[in-house]
């Protein structure tokens, strides 16, 4: 199993172009099956997490090509409704296969899903919605059995948490239902409003992502459809957080800026000057970082959880106190042991966080606990004094894209072996 090497207290600078959201391109995936015709995905990352989505496409039988960023899924010809416990357990998100699959065959079959061990995500908003919907669902030993009789139903629905997988799960499930359905109290994440677009470019006919209410209009058929993925607004908040420890200067390409309030105003709060024109983000650090007051992580458009880990680590090189509230995932802090050992002085209660900044960490041997909380040690190892050992790189390839080789390119001293 590989590592990262990280020599730290290189000052990053330059320019780096900013690859496609994981969180889009595996709902997306999905909803390829949905089209039973060949698909064309633009801005498709190089990620782990991709590759166990094109396992299951090809396990189900469809037929997958990439040409570089570009990747062609065609999903005509199906011959599987199941995906065996292995790959379910490599993804956390795999769930959304199931909206995806009985919509287009009326049956399936999956295990319960894995990835990173974040706390409880309870997939019972997800049943119950689909339910709401005609799905017929048994749940036995692990196992979920779904089976369709004659055809889902629109019907209005409303999530007692606005659940971002549960969104797209119902989404996918009633492209083909009979009459409308409305989702009320949905996730309002950009990675809803690009699920949408594609889907509409396919031939569904769904209004209002972004917005707390979701239409989903029941059609006969989808076709192929041509779809660019967004940028991946948690990479491009990972590789400002690492320019920040570093005292760096970098402007991040191909980004939507408008993804990322909530992010640039907590880094200006730090003292960064943040500029962004167009689809580039530059962000110049200060020779010491301030630190925040308060942050709390909220549904979109508050402060994302997945770039609370990313904060967290610049602040604790921060002069002063600051105070971070996870609001979303209960078992988000496990990474923070880790950053303890290169010296940060993090003190945690329950969901919240109290990180006293110091003036230097230190290199030591790490160990990733998850795919934020790895990024999470990348950043500290780069404002770290000496050598930094990064093990279980392989929760952080699940969501970055040649991380190292990225972080090479604006002057990091880091390698893999």
């Amino acid at each position: 199993m590989s590592k990262l090497y990280i020599n730290g207290g290189k000052r990053l600078f330059g320019e780096l172009t900013v690859h496609g959201a994981k969180n889009s391109v595996l709902p997306i995936l999905a909803a390829t099956i949905l089209c039973g015709d060949e698909c064309v995905i633009h801005n498709c990352p190089y990620l782990s997490d991709v590759d166990s989505s094109i396992k299951i496409l090809e396990h189900l039988g469809c037929r997958c090509h990439r040409e570089g960023h570009t990747l062609i899924v065609d999903t005509s010809n199906i011959t599987r409704c199941d995906i065996p416990d292995e790959l379910m357990q490599e993804m956390r998100s795999s769930i959304v296969w199931l909206g995806a699959i009985a919509g287009r065959l009326g049956k399936a079959r999956l295990s319960s899903p894995g990835g990173c061990e974040l706390g409880p995500r309870p997939i019972d908003i997800h049943l119950a919605a689909l339910r709401e919907l005609g799905l017929r669902i048994d749940e036995d030993h692990g196992y979920i059995d779904c089976r369709v009789i004659k055809r889902l139903r629109g019907n209005s629905l409303h999530l007692t948490f606005p659940s971002v997988g549960a969104t797209e799960n119902i989404m996918l499930a009633a492209v083909f239902a009979q009459g409308k359905t409305v989702i009320h109290n949905a996730a309002k994440e950009p990675e809803i409003i690009d699920l949408q677009n594609f889907l509409n470019r396919a031939g569904a006919r769904v209004s209002g992502a972004g917005s707390d209410t979701v239409v989903i209009e029941g059609v006969a058929s989808l076709h192929g459809a041509e779809h660019s993925v967004i940028s991946d607004r948690i990479v491009t908040a990972t590789y400002m957080a690492a320019a920040a420890v570093t005292g760096g200067e970098v402007v991040l390409k191909k980004t939507v800026p408008g993804h990322l309030l909530s992010v640039i105003s907590v880094f200006r709060e730090m003292g960064c000057m943040v500029e962004t024109s167009g689809n580039d983000i530059k962000l110049i650090s200060p020779s010491e970082l301030c630190r925040f007051i308060n942050v709390q992580t909220l549904v979109y458009p508050g402060f994302p959880t997945d770039a609370g880990p990313l904060v967290v680590a610049a602040a604790s090189v921060a002069n002063g106190t600051s105070m971070f509230v996870e609001n979303i995932f209960e078992s988000r802090y496990k990474y923070i042991g880790e950053l303890r050992r290169l010296g940060a002085k993090i003190k945690t209660a329950n969901r919240v966080a109290v990180i006293d900044g110091v003036s230097e960490l230190s290199g030591a041997k790490v160990k990733s606990t998850d795919l934020r909380g790895g990024a999470a040690l990348v950043i500290a190892g780069l404002a770290a004094n000496g050598r930094t050992e990064i093990d279980r790189v392989s929760h952080i390839d699940r969501g970055y894209e040649d991380i190292e080789e990225n972080l090479r390119c604006l002057g990091a001293d880091i390698k893999r072996k």
